[in-house]
């Protein structure tokens, strides 16, 4: 689909817009020097070798660009291309969202309701969990994909909706009070279809089918719940293997609501468009969707229902990116601009999100250009008053949370920095003992000491995160031995042993790899997996260990009970 010269002219009246004075030439949507700026993002996986991905442009009602690259199948050379259709991942999460707020807009549900009104199967944890708190991750429900692969199941296996339902039935605790945090919840996703489900009589692919993509047009959309079934046109998931190989990244997910959305590029353009220009029904359901959560303290989220709502280059963007297996997906949209852009892609390694805003970077304007050289200027003068190094020394050491977050502050250069998350920040000064990050000024960290405690509180738009220096031990191996032993979990019905081997304590279970065990301090272990990497232990009023909790990421009071005699 192409724009017309009278739409590029309308467009420079928003004030959104970099480039468009430059008319376009031989009828094309964007001029030439435009589309080759685009394409040179993607320029590293725009070959015949490599899997790639499928861009997408809208503005107003036209796709104005679109284009595959790399290939959608390496073992039949089949190239991307708009049509290609991607596992969205969690960018399938506002389709779920959406088809809650369709059921309330009938009259069906209510989003403050109990869950349980709907889902009886779900425990009753003495707490009120609402519909609302599901599609804000306010719930304080653990993940499953963290809660699976403790109890065992790689996220390569075949994963079922009734193996998830099976799995959260049997929950113990929550992370917290409904409410009072943001946590990222995928579980929370496929109780959400399975309410769908209970209200409608359909399930959620039947009824987003008929409610929500037959009625925008888009043909070559769904949410595929059985792994097994035959799609034409989809891509393969890979991921690099070494240099210029690549290996298969598997994905036999037969559960929906988190994710297993099916879409192309193609399809995605209506769904943008849909909203900045919904139909007059339609526009009290994307208020809701696009509605900015609220904490019990009052405090309001960046996300909203199933998509996140923020700003970009000072414009209010609706956003949500996804990643499931070698998938990595995102979608952006502008509505004050009337524009959206999409990345769809098969290569675990691409990062979407760096890329989709460089893409939208060369159509949308900046309008908080002087604010960030006001802002910059402050930086330098912030950096300047860091050079009071022994100020900054009391800071330096290692920081880990309740949770198992783990932070490194140390000095170079006479520089602040926070090593945490895999990322290094640099940090400027605020004032006394309060400090934000040069990369993010919405991150800010405040260091308080509490008698022999020093302590941090790391804040970010939607989260608080409360760390505690610690000094790492050295233990004996008569100390090492008092952790030995086998821990079971009765809600997942798994056990873990600790073993002692060359001075060293060993985490280790039937289906996965052994694990070094680190010990931080007497009651906190770390070790590298992604799903268990903190174990906090818990001790009877003498000392004597009893067992210890999972507290890592997404999960929190997972308890394993140390056995007496091992099973």
């Amino acid at each position: 689909m192409f724009t017309s010269m009278k739409a590029f002219s309308k467009s420079l009246v928003t004030g959104c817009f970099i480039f468009l004075s430059v008319l376009a030439t031989h009828g094309q949507p964007i001029p030439d020097a435009v589309a080759k700026k685009i394409d040179s993002l993607f320029l590293k996986w725009d070959n015949q070798f490599s899997p790639g991905c499928a861009i997408g442009i809208v503005r107003n009602d036209t796709l104005i660009y679109a284009k595959g690259y790399g290939m959608a199948n390496l073992e039949y050379d089949i190239p991307n291309t708009p049509e290609t259709i991607f596992h969205l991942a969690s960018v399938s999460k506002q389709f779920t969202a959406y088809a809650i707020l369709l059921l309330q807009q009938q009259g069906k549900l209510n989003i403050d309701d109990d869950i349980h009104q709907y889902l009886p199967w779900f425990p009753d944890l003495k707490e009120k969990i609402t519909v609302r708190n599901l599609l804000n991750h306010t719930s304080g429900i653990r993940d499953q994909w963290q809660l699976l692969a403790i109890a065992g199941t790689r996220l390569d296996d075949v994963i079922t909706q009734d193996q998830v339902i099976k799995i959260l039935s049997k929950q113990q605790a929550l992370n917290f009070k409904p409410g009072d945090q943001y946590s990222y919840s995928n579980s929370g996703f496929t109780m959400l279809a399975e309410i769908v489900k209970s209200v409608s009589g359909q399930s959620l692919k039947n009824f987003t089918d008929s409610a929500i993509f037959k009625p925008l047009g888009m043909s070559n959309t769904h949410f595929h719940d059985d792994y097994r079934a035959i799609v034409k046109n989809r891509s393969q998931s890979y991921d690099r293997f070494t240099g210029t190989k690549f290996a298969n990244s598997i994905l036999s997910y037969s559960t929906v609501g988190a994710t297993s959305l099916f879409s192309n590029v193609d399809d995605l353009s209506k769904w943008v468009m849909h909203f900045y220009g919904p139909k007059q029904t339609d526009q009290k359901t994307v208020a809701l969707l696009t509605q900015n959560a609220i904490l019990n303290s009052g405090k309001q989220l960046s996300y909203a229902a199933g998509i996140a709502v923020d700003n970009f280059r000072g414009w209010k963007q609706y956003s949500h990116n996804g990643a499931d297996a070698g998938f990595r997906t995102q979608v952006s949209i502008f509505p004050d601009c009337k524009m959206g852009f999409i990345i769809l892609s098969n290569v675990g390694e691409m990062n979407v999100y760096g890329k989709i805003y460089d893409m939208a970077g060369i159509f949308i304007n900046d309008t908080t250009k002087k604010k960030e050289t006001a802002k910059n200027m402050q930086v330098a003068d912030s950096v300047a008053i860091l050079k009071d190094t022994i100020a900054m020394k009391k800071f330096v050491g290692n920081y880990m949370s309740e949770a198992g977050s783990s932070y490194r502050v140390y000095i170079q250069n006479q520089k602040l920095f926070v090593f945490g998350n895999n990322q290094n920040t640099q940090v400027a000064k605020n004032s006394k003992d309060s400090f934000y990050s040069l990369n993010n000024s919405e991150q800010q960290f405040f260091f308080t000491i509490k008698g022999k405690d020093t302590l941090v509180k790391i804040i970010t738009p939607d989260q608080v995160f409360k760390l505690k220096k610690y000094e790492k031990v050295i233990a004996s191996d008569e100390t090492l031995k008092t952790y030995t032993g086998t821990y079971y979990c009765p809600e997942l019905d798994c056990s873990y042993g600790i073993i002692l081997k060359d001075h060293q304590l060993i985490l280790t279970n039937a289906k996965y790899p052994d694990a070094k065990l680190s010990l931080l301090n007497r009651d906190h272990l770390q070790n590298n997996t992604w799903w268990m990497n903190h174990l906090m232990m818990l001790r009877n009023g003498n000392g004597k260990i009893l067992g210890f909790e999972v507290n890592a990421g997404r999960v929190m009071h997972v308890r394993f009970n140390k056995l007496l005699i091992a099973p």
